[in-house]
């Protein structure tokens, strides 16, 4: 069992999972139609993409020497990247187009672009990169594939994607404040552990408040979302450089799926 769930977290099928939870709530807050197929593609995407960024690096220099668990994870990305290409051709060009787009974030985050390295070399954009992208996905896709982006409401959704996917990031670099090198100038790394936290609780605070500027807005959706924001603060509260093996990598990134199980029951019974 602790095999398994070791690889359930190692393969970033749990990153899929929270960030198809993400799509999930687009959907429902917007109520636009479930198109299964671009969520299986968000699915898979999302596990190929991370899991290069992840591994890239790893397999260039050790191809033939990985350990067994990351040839297992390997083979099943590639599986993964299989499945990408295939649910790719169901999705509308639009999709397409913002995908490519995308994905040339990624892309750029792990292949050498400048002098320097890869995008996630540069100093201090590693965190606005990834906030980006997960909106992008999580927001913009669903959205567009039903022609409905943008709309005022959308971007302020997009703004809010972006702020709670940094704030969720940050237990990550607390927890790697020692591990990561110098010039990456990650956040903790600039202000410290304790003003990080500050940051991160205005982060939430400005999260909750967009909520406002919305032209429409219904009462499950704004219950959810600020349970979300207590349920944020209190992972920041309990950060430090010092975790739980899973707390970040598990109960973290599962915050996206408690907010999609919240906003779910919220919706049936309001």
């Amino acid at each position: 069992m602790k095999k398994a769930f070791n690889f359930y977290i190692n393969s970033s099928l749990h990153v899929a999972f929270a960030v198809v939870a993400f799509t999930l709530i687009t959907i429902l807050n917007f109520k636009v139609p479930v198109n299964f197929t671009l969520l299986l593609f968000i699915f898979f995407s999302t596990i190929t993409g991370y899991n290069f960024i992840k591994y890239a690096a790893i397999a260039k220099f050790h191809h033939f020497s990985l350990r067994p668990g990351l040839k297992i994870i390997q083979f099943f990305s590639l599986l993964c990247f299989g499945c990408t290409i295939a649910t790719l051709f169901f999705q509308s060009i639009e999709v397409i187009i913002t995908s490519a787009i995308l994905g040339i974030f990624t892309l750029l985050y792990a292949l050498p672009v400048t002098g320097n390295g890869n995008l996630r070399a540069i100093p201090g954009l590693k965190i606005y990169i990834t906030a980006f992208v997960v909106a992008g996905v999580t927001v913009v896709l669903p959205l567009i594939s039903q022609g409905h982006f943008p709309k005022f409401d959308h971007v302020i959704d997009f703004l809010q994607r972006v702020l709670i996917a940094i704030v969720l990031i940050l237990p990550f670099e607390i927890r790697d404040l020692d591990r990561d090198i110098a010039r990456l100038e990650t956040i903790p790394q600039k202000l410290g552990i304790l003003s990080t936290k500050k940051l991160g609780y205005v982060l939430v605070l400005v999260f909750c408040l967009l909520e406002i500027f919305k032209t429409q807005t219904n009462i499950a959706y704004l219950i959810s979302l600020l349970f979300l924001g207590i349920l944020c603060v209190f992972f920041l509260m309990r950060s430090s450089e010092v975790q739980g093996k899973y707390f970040a990598s598990f109960w973290v990134e599962a915050a996206p799926l408690f907010w999609l199980g919240v906003l779910y029951l919220l919706d049936k019974v309001i």
